[in-house]
């Protein structure tokens, strides 16, 4: 389904402030609604609008993609593992896949490919098409041929230990022949619609709650910790990937499948090999058109391209495979009443609206939230307190407000009238104007730090799973010891061991919790160095570009000191930030803000007293460029700039976007102009295409 006109319109229209807040807003949400449904099997909101959220992310970092957070939902997958099981650390990430919503975005997605790969259109790309089952991901690793570990895919680096689960599968062998030493072969454990409805019947038959999908039922009966009860529930799996393998599996996507085959897995049998996106295209509507008849619940087919050395040269995005894509099925719809607007502060000051709606089931899911992202939305749509409204749902997992049913609204309706004071602290809410004039699309709450509600949500998101990720700290826990006057800022945590008495008052902590709880806190005195920048919740500064620090100062303290020099006005300084690529003026301007302020510097000297920053890795010295800052420029004949800098990166290469006296090699093919002249002047290193491909081995 395409993005409706008016949101692609606001995009274009948003300045670097609104598309920064709006960025904020949207990841926050998306990540508590992603734990909801990957880590508590019980999700919130339908899929319409978590899918449509997550469209508007994209949208807007393609627009700015310097803006880029390191909590984005393009940045990451799934959600943290539960700690019911241990955890295991994935020997090569599992990633998620970016979506398609109608066939347009599906033809774009193979020009993507040709270009990236330098290809043209009378080149062919051959693709393997499967359904996407909708279940749970799962990995299993091999050894000698033995299955020896089984994991849930967490949060793409981190999963959970389900082996003994995952054994009682009976379409997971235990032995494979003819395999590598080492392989990881992964799938999707799902229950069929059958036995969905055969367990429900079951559960009602005991006056237990029954499942809400055959997803949700997957999912919690993998999830057991008496594996009795997984043994009992009739689990399936499909394989459609690999992670680490000690050798090469195959040349093709098509031909590991079958090798999976030979192993005794069972592979959909609604997978085909397609020799253009046109023949993609035509298998998805087949598929579409049969659905209903499938014996187990799908919501979309996956295109892969199907040669693996072309996998290879693609690689992937933070969160994704630049090769793979799941063309989503249209959305479903439902009716209900939209109770109330909730007002919900954050840690910046925006003021988001929140729909709470009468319960109403869409595709299987209940619903009870939507958002309503700002107050411009809410006019637009005329959207008011007591209107029935129509709920639009889509692919995994969230809703949308889609319209209202104005000839059900009620006679004493009156237009919703957005607030202008904070309702946390009822200081000012001003919508905020640039240069230009115009005025931010969020509407801030003036408070600062006298405003309670962006205390809390700073600190919230200083201990969120994206920034320091402390066990047993989440956002209820330190919602309640802000209130309870236990902390007030981030270091106060880290002294929570001098409130033993207090919180051994509280309900839910006794000794066994408590002592966890400074286990978790104690893990966290020592920080990495992007995480620890992130969560400081400088504004405009979000994990990609805490990432981009980190590997361009290694140290805090050398991060510091240059962006203290940039809050003192330092011309240098801001240069040396500015040549980093992607770092912007926005960016620059937050960090002079937050440096700038006494208040801050306190804070995080007393922060620094309890936590200590690693050192980010330095590229590793085996590669003739790791550790230099290489520029691109000009014409690229043997591969394309997309891939130059994918390459340049992997080897350990710091990507700049523009020429400074810090600048180690510039590239520069046919047609450089004005980043050559200043590189000659500077006397930076140059080189042509050719001598740049020599360097790095071809």
């Amino acid at each position: 389904m395409s993005e409706p006109d008016h949101a692609e319109k606001a995009v274009k229209n948003l300045t670097a402030e609104e598309a920064t807040a709006e960025l904020a807003r949207l990841s926050d949400e998306i990540a508590q609604h992603d734990i909801a449904y990957h880590q508590k099997d019980a999700p919130t909101i339908t899929d319409a609008e978590y899918d449509r959220l997550r469209r508007r992310v994209r949208l807007i970092e393609e627009r700015y993609p310097n803006l880029i957070r390191k909590d984005s939902p393009s940045q990451k997958v799934g959600a943290p593992p539960s700690n019911r099981f241990r955890k295991v650390r994935h020997a090569t990430k599992m990633f998620s896949l970016d979506n398609a919503f109608d066939d347009k975005t599906v033809y774009d997605f193979d020009k993507r490919v040709r270009k990236f790969l330098g290809l043209d259109k009378n080149d062919t790309v051959s693709y393997v098409a499967e359904p996407k089952i909708d279940g749970l991901s799962a990995t299993l690793r091999y050894e000698k041929g033995r299955f020896v570990l089984g994991a849930t895919r967490g949060d793409g680096n981190e999963g959970e230990d389900v082996t003994r689960n995952l054994e009682t599968l009976d379409d997971i062998p235990k032995s494979i022949k003819n395999a590598p030493d080492v392989v990881e072969i992964r799938g999707e454990v799902y229950m069929s619609k059958s036995s969905f409805l055969a367990l429900n019947e079951s559960r009602v038959a005991k006056g237990e709650d029954v499942f809400a999908n055959p997803r949700n039922a997957a999912a919690g009966s993998l999830r057991q910790l008496d594996v009795s009860v997984t043994r009992s529930r009739p689990l399936r799996f499909f394989p459609y990937s690999w992670g680490y393998c000690s050798e090469a599996l195959g040349q093709t996507q098509w031909g590991v499948l079958k090798r999976f085959e030979d192993w005794g897995f069972v592979v959909n049998e609604q997978m085909k090999q397609c020799a253009s996106v046109h023949e993609l295209i035509k298998h998805y509507h087949k598929i579409e058109n049969n659905r209903s008849e499938l014996p187990y619940d799908i919501d979309g087919v996956v295109y892969k391209v199907n040669r693996l050395d072309w996998q290879e040269r693609l690689g992937f995005t933070a969160k994704d495979p630049r090769w793979a894509i799941a063309h989503k099925f249209p959305a479903e719809q439902a009716t209900t009443v939209l109770r109330e607007i909730d007002i919900q502060v954050g840690r910046t000051g925006a003021l988001t609206p929140v729909a709470k709606l009468e319960p109403v089931t869409v595709g299987g899911v209940v619903v009870s939230n939507a958002t309503l992202h700002n107050e411009d939305e809410i006019e637009r749509k005329d959207i008011r307190e007591g209107d029935t409204v129509v709920i639009q749902r889509a692919g995994d997992v969230i809703p949308q407000v889609v319209e209202v049913v104005t000839e059900k609204r009620p006679k004493d309706s009156k237009p919703y009238v957005y607030p202008t004071t904070c309702p946390a602290c009822g200081s000012d809410a001003v919508r905020e104007t640039d240069e230009k004039g115009r005025a931010d699309v969020v509407r801030r709450c003036t408070g600062g730090l006298i405003c309670p509600a962006q205390a809390v949500e700073r600190l919230k998101h200083f201990v969120s799973r994206a920034a320091l990720d402390i066990d047993g700290l989440g956002a209820k826990q330190v919602e309640a010891f802000y209130h309870d006057g236990l902390i007030k800022e981030p270091a106060d945590i880290f002294t929570l061991n001098q409130h033993r008495d207090a919180l051994l008052k509280k309900e839910g902590y006794g000794e066994t919790s408590l002592r966890n709880l400074y286990a978790g806190i104690d893990q966290r005195r020592t920080a990495d160095l992007d995480r620890f920048i992130f969560a400081l919740g400088i504004r405009h500064i979000g994990g990609t570009t805490a990432g981009l620090f980190a590997r361009t100062f290694l140290t805090f303290d050398k991060f510091r000191a240059v962006a203290e020099k940039v809050a003192a006005g330092d011309e240098a300084a801001k240069e040396e930030m500015a040549s980093i690529d992607g770092v912007g003026p926005t960016v620059i301007e937050a960090l002079a803000d937050f440096f700038g302020e006494q208040h801050n510097i306190d804070a995080l000297d007393r922060l620094l007293e309890h936590v200590t920053t690693t050192e980010a890795e330095a590229p590793s010295s085996d590669s003739p460029v790791a550790g230099k800052t290489v520029v691109f420029t000009g014409k690229l004949e043997r591969m394309t700039r997309d891939e130059a800098k994918a390459r340049a990166t992997s080897l350990g290469a710091k990507v700049a976007g523009s020429v400074s006296a810090k600048t180690d090699i510039l590239v520069a093919g046919p047609g450089a102009g004005s980043k050559l002249k200043k590189a000659e002047d500077l006397k930076v290193r140059t080189m042509t295409e050719e001598e740049w491909l020599a360097l790095i081995g071809g």
